[in-house]
């Protein structure tokens, strides 16, 4: 987000508004003097040229300067607001100043007071940007301590989030699932020069279809069955931040069409709508798919990838730097324990050895929601073996016997997984690895085999002939 440069003035007198351009041209010939007629137009022309100070009118038709202030101040809030009015009280001044205005300023206007209100703006928006860049560098100089992790797959993965924070290109953030994708990503964005902007995220399969676009565009009343108001989408609410599309792999083909003629345009149009919204956000997508699987099976989109992969972040799974799970695990547990307002409590050194030598199929998620329940069944200040048994529900140790079938739960998965890969295997050999025609067999969606066959690890490529 670039600062904001320049002068904004706003009024609906065109002769007032030209004389005052040429008195502000001959005190800042180096700035850039841009004006506007409405409250609206002056919102649409800081959309693409965001302004240092902005001077607007108090009362107009339609927007009135206290809501373009709020406004403004909403999206950029290192802009110096200058209000003007014929209509000089104190208690306008006052509740003016209150709402947020730098300053406040009668018609008929004084030169020298303008010159040094003007100037005063100026200064304070370029103080506040540099302070923000300041702020930035610190941040970017003391790292990312919300990543926990040593390893040398962790210190690589801290250090390439930094870099690419730099940056205002796309991002595709990539790992399997309960990896810290999002975590990565919000750390991306505290460290960027958007971070005093809003950061959202939308769980792409999470929304049907129809309603994902809404969502992200928005739509204008009479839309849909339904829309009775116009409402905002998410880019807008976005404006200036970062929006994060989690698991963009699983969007529709159709709205991958609209979503990468926004990357290119920079644009969005409600739904609904005859009328192209211009945008400032950058993307962040995640997903834990392969994409250049989906690429070659037709189901994603080519060009979207290349627009989406112009830097990557890979997040290493929790099996990749099991060094960390002792560090992991301490910090899970003082949090679980404040979350329940209980002192903090310590995991015994055989408890922990067990931890870091444990299969953690579900990554990160997986440590932290088995150290939660660590700390609900363990009274005492020391967490040992027994009560990490009593978390994995054994109370008795019978998996340690060769003849003891483990609980029901486990058993009864073992036997559906042994039947669905056994099914599969015979669908997709049937059909020489078409998952089309597989999905088309068996009754099942296109994607729910796909997730069946990323739950097995199964590749139709290998029943290709």
């Amino acid at each position: 987000m670039s600062d904001p440069v320049g002068i904004l003035l706003v009024d609906d007198e065109p002769d007032f508004v030209r004389g005052i351009q040429r008195l502000l041209g001959t005190r800042f010939p180096d700035e850039d003097i841009r004006t506007a007629p409405s409250g609206a137009a002056a919102l649409e022309q800081m959309q693409t040229h965001p302004c240092g100070v902005v001077l607007t009118d108090l009362s107009m038709p339609g927007m009135d300067g206290v809501e373009l202030l709020r406004q403004v101040l909403e999206q950029w809030p290192r802009t110096s607001i200058l209000l003007l009015t014929a209509y000089g009280t104190v208690q306008t001044a006052v509740e003016a100043l209150k709402s947020g205005a730098y300053d406040f300023l009668t018609k008929p206007v004084e030169p020298d007071a303008l010159f040094t209100s003007v100037q005063r703006g100026l200064e304070r928006s370029r103080l506040l940007g540099e302070n923000a860049r300041l702020r930035g560098l610190l941040a970017r100089q003391e790292g990312a301590p919300e990543l926990i992790g040593e390893s040398p797959a962790m210190l690589r993965l801290k250090e390439a989030a930094a870099a690419v924070a730099e940056s205002d290109y796309t991002v595709l953030v990539r790992g399997e699932s309960g990896t810290g994708k999002e975590l990565v990503s919000r750390t991306v964005h505290r460290l960027s020069p958007r971070c005093e902007r809003p950061m959202l995220s939308v769980n792409c399969p999470a929304i049907p279809d129809h309603l994902l676009e809404s969502e992200l565009f928005g739509h204008v009343k009479g839309a849909f069955t339904g829309a009775d108001r116009d409402r905002k989408g998410i880019f807008i609410n976005a404006q200036g931040g970062t929006l994060l599309l989690d698991e963009i792999g699983d969007i529709s083909p159709a709205l991958q069409s609209k979503l990468l003629r926004c990357l290119q345009e920079g644009e969005i149009r409600p739904v609904g709508s005859s009328k192209n919204l211009r945008v400032d956000v950058r993307i962040i997508a995640s997903t834990n798919q392969d994409l250049e699987n989906k690429i070659r099976d037709k189901s994603f989109r080519e060009d979207l990838y290349y627009r989406l992969n112009v830097l990557t972040l890979n997040v290493p799974p929790l099996r990749e730097r099991m060094e960390d799970v002792p560090l992991l695990s301490r910090h899970f547990l003082a949090r679980a324990c404040a979350e329940m307002n209980r002192p903090c409590k310590e995991i015994a050194p055989e408890a922990l050895a067990y931890l870091a030598g444990r299969d953690w199929p579900g990554n990160v998620r997986e440590l932290q929601n088995f150290i939660r329940r660590l700390a609900v069944f363990s009274p005492r200040d020391i967490i040992d073996m027994t009560h990490v048994r009593l978390a994995e529900g054994q109370t008795v140790p019978c998996r340690e016997r060769p003849d003891c079938p483990g609980p029901y739960k486990e058993a009864k998965e073992r036997v559906i997984d042994g039947f669905t890969r056994a099914y599969v295997r015979e669908l997709l050999e049937a059909t020489d690895g078409n998952v089309s025609e597989s999905a088309r067999i068996s009754g099942l969606s296109r994607v729910a085999l796909q997730k069946i066959l990323r739950r097995l690890d199964m590749d139709p490529e290998q029943y290709r002939h």
